[in-house]
């Protein structure tokens, strides 16, 4: 079986308040957009893996229960580390499953606040529920897979959310961006957790996300914010160039997605690809119809 995990973005991110338990709550949008991996599952070691690239090269790790096989960005991490591969233990403490024959290939960057490795390990328990036939319905697989993570579950229904508690906790929010043209770009920059929260100064925000989201995207600029923005442009000026960059080729809205390093604009016309490609070379660069 074949699936196609996608990232997101977050429009809008405002820490709110620092928890006892020394988390932070925050409030956030989190949007889907189709950058996707690609995912294959198979119990018979005779099917070929179908979403490789011919000539590409491929990494295989052998355990006892799942053969995995990897390609495209590196994982940077061991097998039982990934969080795909978590969610395969996650549901064989409860369910008998065979040994699986597992394809990978990465085409979402890690470390870029686009949720890949949760929307990898959602859709690895969606995929198992439905070739086994497990009966888990969308809110079991949301209490599951959240145990994994906290963007986790956001891609069981894979639909705009507002997001609230450390990002667990969700409520259906009508918003499309259909027709806009979204630019991503990820530089090779990395922003761990610890730094992006050093230059985090917690508040309320004076409009809510959930009411600036629901104007025109126009209207977004100088009032839609995310709050590491501040802290990691100025340890990281190259990712608060990209966004200046993206402004001025007529982005109507542009912002860092989470805690980074990837930074996205939304377009109303379509981009050059070649130009694109020269103002940011070295980086990750893809454009999308929403």
């Amino acid at each position: 079986m074949i699936c196609h995990p996608n990232a997101k973005i977050n429009l809008g991110l405002n820490v709110t308040e620092r928890r006892p338990d020394g988390y932070h709550n925050l409030e956030t949008v989190f949007y889907p957009i189709p950058v996707c991996d690609a995912l294959q599952v198979e119990t018979n070691a005779d099917i070929p893996p179908a979403i490789f690239p011919e000539g590409c090269a491929v990494h295989v790790d052998k355990l006892p229960d799942y053969t995995l096989s990897t390609a495209g960005i590196d994982i940077d991490c061991p097998p039982e580390k990934n969080l795909l591969i978590k969610a395969l233990r996650a549901l064989k403490q409860d369910f008998d499953l065979p040994h699986l024959y597992i394809y990978m290939y990465k085409q979402i960057p890690s470390g870029a606040g686009l949720g890949g490795g949760s929307s990898d390990a959602a859709f690895m328990m969606k995929t198992l529920n439905a070739m086994f036939s497990l009966g888990l319905g969308d809110d079991e697989l949301e209490r599951r897979v959240a145990v994994l993570g906290a963007d986790c579950a956001f891609f069981v229904r894979n639909l705009p959310v507002f997001a609230t508690g450390i990002g667990n906790i969700f409520s259906p929010l009508e918003l499309s961006l259909a027709g806009w043209h979204l630019v991503l770009v990820k530089p090779d920059i990395f922003v761990s957790t610890k730094e992006a929260y050093s230059g985090i100064r917690p508040h309320r925000p004076a409009v809510p996300v959930t009411d600036i989201v629901r104007r025109p995207v126009e209207e977004w600029r100088g009032l839609l914010d995310n709050d590491f923005e501040e802290g990691i442009f100025a340890l990281h000026p190259a990712i608060a160039g990209i966004k200046e960059q993206l402004y001025a080729r007529g982005a109507a809205y542009a912002a860092m997605s989470g805690s980074g390093s990837s930074v996205f604009g939304l377009f109303r016309q379509m981009q050059d690809e070649a130009e694109l490609q020269a103002l940011f070379p070295g980086c990750f660069c893809r454009q999308m119809t929403l």
